[in-house]
């Protein structure tokens, strides 16, 4: 089977820095313990092998020791937590995504003098959580491009945001039922431009192939994005966290299968993806 690879499949700059910080305080060695705050990637082989070195995911609930040293997640934190954590006396390594860092910092800036919040995403994800927490006035987060008037004050202005990786085309049309009911509405361009090249490409490629394939971490909301993507362009399309769980039966009387991955997926577990389609 012919397969047409993404070039822009696996990590991104956010996810390869965070990773790159974790690594050099494990060979640092000078923690008594090392923790994620919550786990780092959303990709469960990454975690596992970081398992295997001693790292522990834990949640916001944990009591960590001055000799322990903790990693913010590469999607932050809410804003409250970081300050208790750095006041705790630990070590703190911040790996949050610069684009995520970002878009923290934009909203807090937007909404310092009480402006009201929307904001596009999902609201149990942790990234959303935390960029409410720098929302200095009301907030309100919408789960869909559907829009009624906010149950929120807006007389002091509204600002609208996304989550870094959500469907820029979606947010357009958001952006564009807001408008209609405040014209005065104040945009932040926060969807990072490697979450809208990455869906661009897989446009393009759905055009060219029977069905596409998405590797990544069922938690990782920009694998699942992509995944949307590809179905939203009529094509049949195939989720997965690993080649493991594919199945010849899926790629029956099909020639060419396209094969993108979310931005926490290794180029390893693509690779294997890829060697067992092109099998087929």
């Amino acid at each position: 089977m012919n397969v047409l690879r993404a070039k822009t499949a696996g990590f991104c700059m956010g996810v390869s820095l965070a990773l790159k910080k974790l690594d050099t305080a494990l060979a640092h060695g000078t923690c008594r313990r090392i923790y994620t705050l919550g786990p780092l990637i959303h990709n469960p082989q990454v975690l596992s092998l970081y398992a295997e070195q001693g790292v522990v995911c834990a949640d916001e609930t944990q009591h960590f020791s001055v000799n322990d040293c903790v990693v913010i997640r590469a999607h932050g934190i809410p804003r409250s937590l970081e300050e208790s954590l750095r006041s705790s006396g630990v070590r703190v390594i911040d790996a949050t995504c610069p684009k995520v860092k970002k878009a923290q910092l934009a909203i807090a800036r937007a909404t310092r003098e009480g402006a009201s919040l929307l904001l596009f995403g999902e609201a149990d994800h942790p990234e959303v959580r935390g960029l409410i927490s720098y929302a200095a006035g009301r907030a309100c987060v919408l789960g869909t491009s559907a829009f009624s008037a906010p149950e929120i004050p807006t007389d002091l202005g509204l600002v609208l945001a996304s989550q870094t990786t959500q469907d820029r085309a979606a947010f357009l049309e958001l952006e564009a039922r807001v408008r209609a009911y405040d014209p005065n509405v104040r945009v932040l361009e926060t969807i990072c431009d490697a979450t809208k090249e990455r869906q661009e490409e897989v446009r393009a490629i759905a055009g060219q192939v029977d069905i596409m394939v998405v590797v990544g971490g069922r938690q990782s909301g920009n694998t699942r994005r992509l995944a949307d993507v590809s179905a939203a362009c009529g094509i049949e399309t195939v989720l997965v966290e690993t080649a493991s769980e594919l199945r010849a039966e899926n790629f029956a009387k099909k020639r060419c299968v396209g094969l993108t991955a979310g931005a926490s997926t290794p180029n390893s577990v693509i690779d294997l993806a890829e060697k067992w389609l092109a099998a087929l």
